[in-house]
């Protein structure tokens, strides 16, 4: 058995555990060996085989044992008379978004449904809805549910799944003898939000050693193919790669072929072609037979004509047409960022302090932090209260003056959107705050216009400054909400409030796609990790990655601001535009202004909502982004 193997035999006995309504703690612990299991980079067998079980985190005496059983025979008793009880078709069940535990076993219990073939035709027939706690708007939630697990159902995987195995691969492969260059390409080099499988790539003047060593590392599982200038491996996690090694001096072509994207190599070749050159992964070459070599993507585009174009944008959406112009836009990159405006500490479900967060993001080149935490009624976080909200706030000016001149806490919280439309806090606890993240957490089933009036709602407050992780979508298992997004974008346009790219990969929302559209209507954007431990702030990247996609440049990302304009920016925020206020220096939090709040009396976060989501279209605040040639910017697909 591999990794995913062993992992989803652990997962199984957790949900079935909880189908069977055990203890929780139990359920937590089985959840948590099939995640270490699961991610695990080296093959669990190995580690078995030398004795190392119990060195693996997360894995006590009990889960060792298990393991041990399951490698031994190739079956675990306790697994099998767990499926005798519970019919293990539930699990399946389970995987349909919003369907818990309870009415899986409610479901099985009342009409002996054990699979989603036969949930779909009891809702289909109108069996559900007679149920307890169930209803008809319930059954066509389970039925829009099952037809969203079959459009997610593609073989691909979160990007963050596979960065980190990614790297360490790479790491590995550089330092083999004979390497000159190594590098990840596909949809990992891209940034895509989701990966099909794994493409490395070499530079070496002899393959063989490097191939051999390839598929001889401990991450792999299975060996595919093995041959002079290509290998393919499945890892112990169930991923799949490919090497390719070149020598050095055709290593642009190659990397820029394997990096795709599809469509962008397509055009690519067919330019060349009208050039009188033909593209492949090994040179360019003339019509009489020879090559133009090309050891960087720099010199492929280069003889083309074009500008270099970073991976992310090659996707065909105009960046050819735009690198022929030399019009490409500079990009945002990672340290540009000198803001983190969304974390969470002790106060609320983080795991560190406000001062450990701060020190954190300081060591990481931040000048600024906002500390988010939870708001009172998502309870399972342990969020604050008004009361709690102001206890805190003297800490964090305590926190502020301990840190120095040089490093700014700002006190903001992330406020959630109640499944009714208002605001977790009343105007005047928003107002105290420096910045407010309204976000979507939960109810987000509810009809496209009552969830996308929801968001609304939150746009229009002239208290909030950012929405939160703008569709609520959690990689692999839970899709954001059924949004009219051209309707959310247009409203954020119009009232100022900054959209969030989140950068945790389990999030990554904004995409790429709706935050392209966001700038062109001239949305800001706000890249924030979303950070509950330290080691989340080294996550800003992946955001990086979705807006350089997005193709944001740094003055439309609110983070990247110096302080002096970002305080100015939230002191004017507000119906009408409340004038800019002087920066006080070493002022320990920025107050809300007495325009802002007068403003905010004429629109109180529980008014009435209107009856079309998107009755009115808003005009814009300022123009959309220029482009190449001050034409319009190609829509992404």
């Amino acid at each position: 058995m591999n990794n995913a193997a062993l992992a989803q035999v652990f997962a199984n006995i957790g949900d079935l555990l909880e189908i069977k309504g055990e203890n929780k703690f139990k359920i937590i612990a089985y959840r948590r060996a099939a995640e270490t299991l699961r991610e695990h980079n080296r093959e669990v067998r190995v580690v078995w085989q030398e004795g190392g079980l119990r060195a693996i985190p997360g894995v006590g005496a009990a889960i060792a044992d298990k393991i041990d059983e399951l490698l031994t025979t190739g079956r675990l008793g306790f697994y099998e008379r767990l499926k005798e009880e519970i019919p293990p078709g539930l699990i399946e069940v389970m995987a349909v978004p919003d369907l818990g535990p309870k009415k899986a076993a409610l479901f099985w219990k009342e009409l002996d449904i054990t699979s989603v073939p036969a949930l779909e035709a009891a809702a289909r027939a109108g069996k559900l809805r007679a149920l307890p706690g169930m209803g008809e708007k319930s059954e066509a939630k389970i039925l829009a549910g099952i037809e969203s697990l079959a459009r997610r159902a593609t073989g691909r995987r979160p990007l963050g799944q596979a960065w980190s195995l990614a790297q360490d691969m790479l790491a590995f492969l550089r330092g083999l003898a004979g390497v000159e260059q190594a590098e990840a390409a596909g949809s990992l080099r891209r940034y895509r939000a989701t990966i099909g499988d794994l493409d490395f790539l070499a530079a070496a003047n002899a393959p063989g050693p490097i191939m051999d060593a390839f598929c001889a590392h401990p991450s792999v599982a299975r060996v595919l193919g093995h041959g002079p200038t290509k290998s393919s491996v499945e890892f112990a996690n169930g991923l799949q790669a490919d090497l390719r090694v070149l020598p050095q001096a055709r290593f642009g072509t190659l990397l820029q072929y394997f990096t795709g994207s599809k469509d962008h190599n397509v055009k690519l070749r067919e330019l060349a072609l009208k050039q009188g050159l033909s593209l492949s992964e090994h040179a360019l070459t003339r019509a009489d037979g020879s090559e133009i070599l090309c050891a960087t993507e720099a010199e492929v585009y280069a003889q083309l004509g074009l500008d270099y174009i970073p991976p992310e944008l090659r996707e065909d959406r105009g960046e050819i047409e735009a690198a022929a112009k030399h019009a490409l836009p500079r990009l945002v990159e990672l340290g540009d960022l000198r803001s983190d405006l969304h974390a969470h500490t002790t106060w609320s479900d983080g795991a560190l302090s406000i001062h450990a967060m701060a020190l954190a993001a300081q060591a990481r080149g931040r000048v600024c932090l906002a500390i988010t935490d939870h708001s009172q009624s998502l309870g399972v976080t342990g969020g604050l209260t008004p009361e709690r909200l102001r206890e805190q706030r003297l800490e964090i000016n305590r926190e502020h003056k301990r840190l120095g001149g040089g490093f700014t806490l700002l006190q903001g919280a992330e406020v959630e959107i109640r499944a009714d439309g208002r605001l977790d806090y009343a105007d005047s606890d928003l107002a105290a705050l420096d910045i407010v993240v309204a976000s979507l957490h939960t109810s987000l089933r509810q009809p496209r216009e009552q969830v996308t009036q929801r968001l609304l709602n939150a746009v229009n407050n002239p208290h909030v400054d950012i929405i939160g992780h703008p569709t609520g979508r959690l990689f692999p298992d839970r899709e954001g909400a059924d949004l009219a997004l051209e309707a959310v974008l247009r409203a954020a346009a119009a009232s100022g409030v900054a959209l969030e790219i989140n950068a945790n990969p389990a999030r990554l929302d904004l995409d790429d796609a709706p935050a392209y559209r966001a700038l062109e209507l001239g949305c800001l954007l706000a890249i924030n990790t979303d950070a509950h431990a330290e080691a989340n702030f080294d996550l800003a990247h992946f955001g990086v990655g979705i807006a350089r996609r997005a193709w944001a440049t740094p003055d439309q990302v609110i983070n990247t601001w110096p302080l002096e304009k970002l305080r100015a920016w939230l002191a004017s925020r507000g119906p009408g535009g409340a004038a800019r206020l002087p920066v006080i220096s070493g002022a320990p939090a920025l107050k809300k202004t007495a325009a802002k709040k007068a403003a905010a009396k004429k629109s109180s976060s529980k008014k009435a909502a209107p009856k079309q989501v998107a009755a009115k279209k808003p005009v814009a605040k300022k123009a959309a982004p220029k482009r190449a040639a001050g034409k319009q910017r190609p829509r992404p697909a």
